[in-house]
């Protein structure tokens, strides 16, 4: 967890990257540097030509299951929040197709993801 994107480290291959950042395009490059498999962000209102959630996109291309809280369950920039309390918002065909949805809680999605198959 880290409470900024920015705080990523590059090269996060394999892991679970939960922040409180927005998901806008900003975030996303930071995203791609640190290439998780998944990360979780704050859709921070979402704002205009859904802005806060862009970055959902851009991972979806570089193959990174992507998706973010609502603003309105988890503080933004606090990435204890967004695991804790948080409720998935929006999501890439990647995130859903990796068992997210919306309405999900965000520890549920991450739980999911790291429960070993059997």
């Amino acid at each position: 967890m880290v409470d900024s994107i920015t705080e990523a480290p590059a090269g996060s291959v394999s892991a679970v990257v939960v922040c409180g950042s927005h998901g806008g395009v900003s975030s996303g490059r930071y995203a791609l540097r640190a290439t998780p498999d998944m990360v979780v962000f704050n859709d921070a209102g979402v704002g205009k030509d859904e802005a806060g959630i862009a970055a959902l996109a851009m991972l979806q291309d570089a193959g990174i299951a992507a998706g973010a809280v609502a603003h309105t369950s988890a503080r933004i920039g606090d990435a204890a929040s967004t695991l804790e309390s948080g409720v998935l918002s929006a999501l890439n065909a990647l995130g859903l197709n990796h068992g997210g949805a919306v309405g999900m809680t965000c520890r549920v999605w991450v739980e999911c993801w790291l429960r070993p198959e059997s």
